[in-house]
């Protein structure tokens, strides 16, 4: 029997697993992953950005865990000899409506303690990014890069050095609690153990329920789609270039993002995506799309942003509307600089009365048991932090 089993193969798993050995080396922990690779879903398929911790609201877990776990996720990338790289962000304001946010995020981010912020007038951007144009922005120097795939690739093989175990190719299916012990099917085996971590990133709701946990918030599954420029137009921008985003959602709008590997990603717009694993437009699992449209949350979100819904389904289906978003910043790119791009799932949970859960939420409402029910960006960034949090609480519920 194995006293820890954490469900989920992406980079929150790996980190908690990780952070669990560092603290307790005699722990007999498994790490099982439904895929036959590690991070093959939101953390093998985001933009690859080391977030600063400027847009979240002071004192939320947003705030504290991503500027303590920035700093944390560039010494662990120099320290493995990871990708990775600080090459600054611009957040641009061009029209005056956006003045007001744009304050706000700069207030944030000192409040937060993020370093060396300053807000720049077009002149100053000019300094920084020729080719964009900006009424005004913030200068964030310390946001960066990494290749989060490696950073995965990595946490495993710290996992594995201090004997912890890793199996792919096993999704749960069942879990119940016999006596003093959980049973856990996997669709390969049966695995018995005393406690339980779920990090299951868009299945995070589903695992929790498989468990007797509370039936919201429920994960809806947000389609990004990316552009990429052509490599002989990629030295248009030097680092990473955000919009203002709008207050009202957690998402941060179409941005431009150069990676570690040289090519530069643009995007990702939201749309609701047609299954829970839905990375393409005609990708559709009927089954779990009514389950998102048909829940009250979803329905009272629709019914409030219906037009900003309509807006952001044309901008997926036309590459020219996309390119509006982006000619904003940098009017002289084009579709002939652009290709087709990858694209990713938000896993976003929605509560019942129709709000987006704006922060991280973990649950521990039950015994031996400790969910991740809502983990979005910047979770990857904040991950090593992430797991220290979960560590010290999940270890005190489960009285280690």
């Amino acid at each position: 029997m194995y006293d820890l089993t954490i469900i989920g193969g992406g980079i929150l798993g790996l980190a908690t697993a990780r952070e669990f050995l560092i603290k307790y080396p005699n722990l007999k922990l498994i790490l099982l992953e439904k895929e036959s690779t590690l991070a093959f879903h939101q953390s093998g398929r985001n933009s690859g950005v080391i977030h600063s911790g400027i847009y979240y609201k002071p004192n939320s877990l947003k705030a504290k865990l991503c500027v303590e776990g920035a700093e944390k996720m560039f010494q662990y990338c120099a320290e493995n000899n990871i990708p990775h790289k600080k090459i600054g962000k611009i957040i641009v304001a061009t029209k005056e409506s956006e003045l007001n946010n744009l304050e706000t995020i700069f207030k944030n981010g000192i409040a937060n303690g993020v370093k060396d912020l300053a807000l720049i007038n077009q002149e100053q951007v000019s300094k920084i990014e020729p080719k964009c144009k900006a009424l005004r922005a913030i200068h964030c120097p310390h946001t960066g890069i990494a290749d989060y795939k490696a950073v995965c690739n990595s946490m495993a093989n710290d996992i594995k050095n201090k004997h912890g175990e890793i199996l792919l190719n096993h999704k749960v299916i069942d879990l119940k609690r016999i006596e003093h012990a959980i049973h856990l099917k996997t669709d390969s085996k049966m695995i018995t153990t005393e406690n339980v971590i779920t990090c299951g990133g868009a299945h995070s709701d589903k695992l929790a329920i498989l468990s007797g946990g509370a039936k919201s918030p429920k994960i809806i599954p947000f389609r990004g789609s990316y552009l990429l420029l052509k490599k002989d137009a990629e030295s248009i921008v030097n680092g990473l270039i955000y919009p203002v985003p709008d207050p009202k959602f957690p998402f941060l709008g179409v941005h431009f993002t150069p990676q570690t590997d040289g090519r530069v990603w643009l995007g990702p717009n939201a749309v609701l995506a047609f299954a829970i694993e839905g990375y393409r437009f005609s990708t559709i699992n009927i089954k779990e799309l009514l389950s998102c449209l048909f829940y009250p949350g979803m329905i009272k979100l629709m019914l409030k942003y219906w037009r900003t819904g309509i807006l952001e389904l044309y901008r997926d289906l036309s590459k020219k509307e996309f390119l509006k978003s982006l000619q904003k910043f940098i009017p002289e790119i084009t579709l002939d600089q652009c290709e087709e791009g990858p694209s990713g799932i938000r896993a976003q949970a929605l509560n019942y009365d129709g709000t987006l859960v704006d922060d991280f939420v973990l649950e521990t409402n039950q015994p031996n048991i400790f969910h991740v029910r809502n983990a979005p960006s910047p979770a990857a960034t904040s991950s090593l932090s992430i797991a220290e949090m979960i560590t010290v609480k999940a270890a005190k519920h489960f009285e280690l």
